[in-house]
């Protein structure tokens, strides 16, 4: 399997994290089951070809489609060959960009064509190389950014805070609004409550750090992560994975953060 990963351009990173490709070319029969593990992130995905991935509910997923904010884990299916790419976008991008309440896509996807008229899936098919599939969304975004009616600052703050790990009492006092203010905006351009979107960075944290240490038990982990406990560690992470640490570090293989394979 082949994983690549790209930077965008700079007027871009306000908006896009990065792109990502995703293939392989060595099995043409197997059907491999991906999990999809909540980020805190919505994306844009491209498969080379259409019916290539399947959701739980057994449906094709579109051929170029916007995926909402994830607060479940949920599994993609895919057999033999396969080549997708994608844009992991930063946490306030749908509002930002599309002007999509960023609630209505959480744990679903939408055809990008009944969002956007300009014609990008045939662009994209009619594209040889990477380089220009690249270029095509590039252009994209930047017609997108141009055409920013509103960017809420604030909305941005807050997201930001929220992934420096700051408590909401404190960004609340930091830009003098109430709760229910701070409630309201997040779940508008993020897509969830502060809260929810606190444990997702916090989960994310824990996890970041489970691949890269071998730690001889989880109790130094969920107390660097600032878990209560143990349990209260494991809890959460079975409930954003569906499994326990120790049977995802040994039944998975993650080319592509938080797109897991499932070994089993």
């Amino acid at each position: 399997m082949y994983y690549q990963k790209i930077i965008p351009i700079k007027p871009l990173q306000e908006y896009i994290r990065y792109f990502w490709v995703l293939e392989d070319f060595t099995d043409n029969t197997t059907c491999k089951t991906f999990k999809i593990i909540p980020d805190g992130l919505p994306s844009l995905i491209f498969q080379n070809e259409p019916n290539l991935f399947f959701g739980k509910d057994d449906k094709a997923m579109p051929q170029l489609f916007l995926y909402g904010q994830s607060t479940r884990y949920t599994e993609h299916r895919v057999t033999g060959e396969f080549k997708v790419m994608g844009v992991y976008l930063q946490p306030t991008a749908l509002k930002t960009l599309f002007n999509i309440d960023a609630f209505e896509l959480n744990n679903q996807n939408v055809s990008l064509e009944y969002i956007i008229k300009e014609p990008i899936l045939e662009k994209l098919v009619n594209a040889k190389f990477l380089n220009e599939k690249i270029d095509i969304i590039t252009h994209l975004f930047l017609n997108l950014i141009r055409k920013i009616k509103r960017n809420d600052s604030k909305a941005e703050f807050a997201s930001t805070q929220l992934q420096d790990g700051k408590t909401l009492k404190e960004i609340q006092i930091a830009m003098n609004i109430s709760e229910r203010s701070l409630e309201r905006m997040v779940k508008q351009y993020v897509g969830m409550s502060p809260k929810m979107f606190s444990r997702i960075v916090r989960f994310q944290s824990s996890l970041d750090a489970l691949r890269k240490t071998d730690f001889k038990n989880f109790t130094e982990l969920a107390y660097i992560a600032d878990y209560f406990d143990q349990s209260h560690y494991i809890k959460e992470f079975k409930e954003f994975t569906g499994t326990n640490p120790k049977h995802y570090l040994r039944n998975t293989n993650e080319h592509l953060a938080n797109f897991p394979l499932w070994k089993e």
